[in-house]
């Protein structure tokens, strides 16, 4: 029985990992904190856990973490690095949802997250939580930064041509679309419903804090640097994100859609979680929702001689609590499928 406690689990996040944790026989949720709600029912607050959960919350520094095999931090940025070292001396496994240990770059973290780390020993250990790229190294991590969700869909939609070598790097464009659910659980204007329904607007023009995560992997993809064109949008959906990737086919370098998709068949051909649509089908949200799948196509257009992939997810699920407990499983030596079998909801 691995013990589990889940740090700042009032958001969206921290209700998904909740969901997905607590039908499991080999894992017991323990400990469940919120500063705001600590004395309170965790079903109080989420009545869809009733009958599935008997706990409430216990405030941010409750010893009984310590006690844990593993704590999930689901909570805003800036806030586990202040208290992950105390659990890993403990000995306790942390997997961070947050944007804390993302980025190895510390002094571009600290430009873009507008604060000091305070963890920076911590930094270069932490694992980037992809599995598709680092299941070894998360095998064995203390700590473990899950991606960001736009960051999952548009490096499994652009690995397999960079670590390939048969697009330019310099030119690649991510247009991608998020469901409400990614700005988090607050109330803001442009989250409210007259204001996101029946419209569809892009932000984050001037630059996007997953913009540095996301070149950070395709580098490595890459062997060297890239450079990406990332445009986000709002759209009025509650869950998931559709990634359009474009990519130019590197001069001198011949494909065909075939070939294109025989590369990513075989890319993914051992990835549970990651769904190679056939040739001629394309991804959509809705037929993700509530799953830990990634869904890609991919295809070619020889008159402008690119590739476009597209690639959808549930931004909580694959896009953050779902590959969470997928790192768990994988830390723990246990089914990489457990708890994420779901089948995702139609309509």
């Amino acid at each position: 029985m691995i013990k589990v406690g889940i740090v700042g689990a009032t958001g969206y996040t921290g209700v998904e990992l909740l969901r997905l944790l607590s039908p499991r026989d080999d894992v017991e949720v323990a400990v469940i904190t919120s500063r705001e709600l600590q004395g309170r029912a965790v079903s109080e607050r989420f009545p869809n856990l009733r009958g599935h959960l008997d706990l409430c919350f216990s405030g941010p520094d409750d010893p009984a973490l310590q006690s844990c095999d593993a704590v999930f931090y689901a909570t805003p940025h800036g806030v586990a690095m202040h208290s992950v070292a105390r659990l890993i001396d403990a000995g306790v496994r942390v997997i961070d949802l947050s944007a804390d240990f993302r980025i190895k770059d510390r002094a571009l973290w600290e430009s873009w997250y507008k604060t000091d780390h305070a963890s920076p020993e911590l930094i270069n250990e932490a694992v980037y939580g992809l599995p598709e790229v680092n299941r070894e190294a998360i095998k064995e991590a203390r700590l473990i930064a899950v991606p960001g969700c736009y960051p999952t869909a548009v490096q499994l939609g652009f690995l397999p041509l960079l670590e390939n070598d048969l697009v330019e790097t310099n030119r690649l464009i991510a247009d991608a679309k998020s469901g409400v659910s990614g700005a988090g659980r607050k109330a803001v204007e442009d989250y409210l419903l007259c204001e996101a329904t029946e419209s569809i607007k892009a932000y984050g023009l001037a630059g996007h804090r997953h913009h540095p995560e996301i070149s950070q992997g395709l580098n490595l993809a890459a062997n060297s640097p890239v450079q990406l064109t990332f445009v986000p949008h709002l759209t009025p959906m509650v869950r998931g994100i559709l990634a359009t990737l474009y990519a130019p086919v590197k001069t001198g370098t011949s494909v065909t859609a075939e070939v294109l998709q025989s590369i990513f068949e075989a890319r993914y051909a051992n990835e549970p979680f990651v769904d190679v649509l056939p040739q001629g089908d394309s991804p959509a949200t809705r037929s993700v929702k509530g799953s830990n799948k990634c869904a890609i196509s991919v295809t070619y257009s020889s008159e402008t001689e690119t590739v476009v992939v597209l690639a959808a997810e549930d931004n909580l699920v694959k896009g953050a609590s779902g590959q969470a407990v997928q790192n768990l499983n994988i830390m723990f030596g246990i089914d990489e499928l457990a708890g994420l079998q779901g089948i995702a909801l139609l309509p």
